[in-house]
């Protein structure tokens, strides 16, 4: 039996071991249109490759990819992150699970990963295939037949093929998906920060504030946890969840809308009011500057305070019922206008792809074309920040390369 995974990243990888464990007499040729494999693996995670997330509750697992819930809810009966976890520690690579249920390899560096995935593909006698691009699959009888994009490389005819080329910026580049008669959701960049052009937060760039919630206003999609403002506006992985939530939205906006900011992660205002009552009873004499409620970094309470036009030298005492309902609201409801997006580093992450109505999720096959199967981000699969799209990949890999 020949066997064709197209993509040369970690969801291809991934499904060739597999497929060739599963298949010990199967020829599995991995085909990668670029000249340098695992390109995302080794930038990923600030090259220390963040490869799943520890997260206990499959459910919980579930509930962090906007695009697939459901889908993989299912999917996850079958290989979760606890599975993920176990296949890479088998295979030698021991692993850590940070406070924020993150893993990684214990090197810290991805390039454990790529070599765990070259090692197993050596041992296995994998061939790879560089600088050979597909660009059309014909169905032949029961077989698949693989156009190169290459002139001088001749068509192949496999028994089975596992398309796992990753993200598509754009809709084209999935046109001979399409022709095949698959839907494609149009795909929209995801996980990226976002730039404030004409707001002078910017000043603060390096200021980190660790539990925020940031609502996308006009909508009910919010996130929380850590704030990073940078000179171009603001990122971290609160923000980089939202574009996630929103990635629709957000790009039917042209990235030009507003962010309400919760800097307490308070959301009753009742509560944010009762903490300030108490510093006025505590510390009626003490200036605004010199308590900082939620224990705020002080350039951002400096901020705030001049932003709401309240003067450092002014005594708690003096703020009355109206400062106080100013401060409640600065702190709880900031508003902020985005002007436009930046990628999150070089880990481009689409929301859009093959859509999930043309795959059988129970064997990761297509719908329309019999004996093709998908894996990794080619679907339209995305999860937020966290090591969840791995995750994704290594799921979606795992059940395509049972090839039913």
């Amino acid at each position: 039996m020949k066997i064709a995974i197209i993509g040369g990243g970690a969801a291809g990888f991934f499904a060739a071991i597999a497929t060739k464990e599963n298949y010990p007499e199967a020829q599995v040729v991995i085909f990668e249109k670029a000249e340098k494999i695992l390109r995302k693996v080794k930038i990923s995670g600030g090259g220390r490759c963040n490869l799943t997330n520890a997260c206990p509750c499959l459910s919980e697992l579930a509930k962090a990819y906007p695009r697939g819930e459901k889908s993989l809810k299912k999917a996850f009966q079958i290989f979760n992150n606890q599975d993920a976890r176990r296949w890479f520690e088998s295979r030698g690579v021991p692993l850590v699970i940070e406070d924020d249920n993150c893993v990684f390899p214990a090197s810290q560096n991805s390039q454990s990963i790529i070599d765990c995935f070259l090692e197993q593909t050596g041992k296995l006698k994998i061939a790879i295939k560089i600088g050979r691009g597909v660009k059309a699959i014909t169905p032949v009888a029961d077989r698949l037949q693989l156009d190169f994009t290459d002139k001088d490389a001749p068509a192949e005819v496999f028994d089975k093929v596992i398309v796992a080329t990753g993200g598509s910026p754009q809709k084209k580049g999935l046109a001979w998906l399409e022709k095949l008669g698959h839907k494609i959701e149009d795909p929209v960049p995801s996980l990226f920060s976002l730039m404030m052009a004409n707001e002078t937060i910017t000043t603060l760039m390096g200021v980190v504030v660790e539990n925020v919630s940031v609502t996308l206003q006009g909508s009910k999609l919010k996130a929380e946890g850590p704030l990073l403002i940078t000179h171009w506006g603001m990122s971290g992985p609160v923000i980089l969840k939202l574009s996630s939530l929103g990635a629709r939205v957000l790009s039917a906006s042209g990235y030009n809308t507003k962010i309400q900011i919760n800097w307490v992660n308070q959301p009753n205002n009742d509560a944010v009011m009762e903490t300030l009552d108490k510093i006025v009873t505590e510390h009626p004499n003490k200036f605004l500057i010199n308590v900082r409620p939620y224990l705020l970094p002080d350039s951002l309470w400096r901020y705030l305070l001049a932003k709401r036009e309240f003067s450092t030298s002014k005594p708690w005492r003096e703020l009355g019922r109206k400062g106080l309902n100013k401060l409640v609201d600065i702190l709880s409801n900031d508003v902020y206008t985005v002007s436009g997006k930046t990628s999150f580093k070089e880990e481009f992450v689409t929301c859009g792809g093959v859509s999930r109505e043309s795959i059988d999720f129970k064997t990761m096959q297509s719908r329309v074309c019999k004996n093709l199967y998908f894996a990794g981000e080619v679907m339209d699969i995305d999860g937020i920040t966290g090591g969840y799209n791995f995750q994704a990949a290594w799921t979606s890999a795992f059940i395509a390369a049972k090839l039913h």
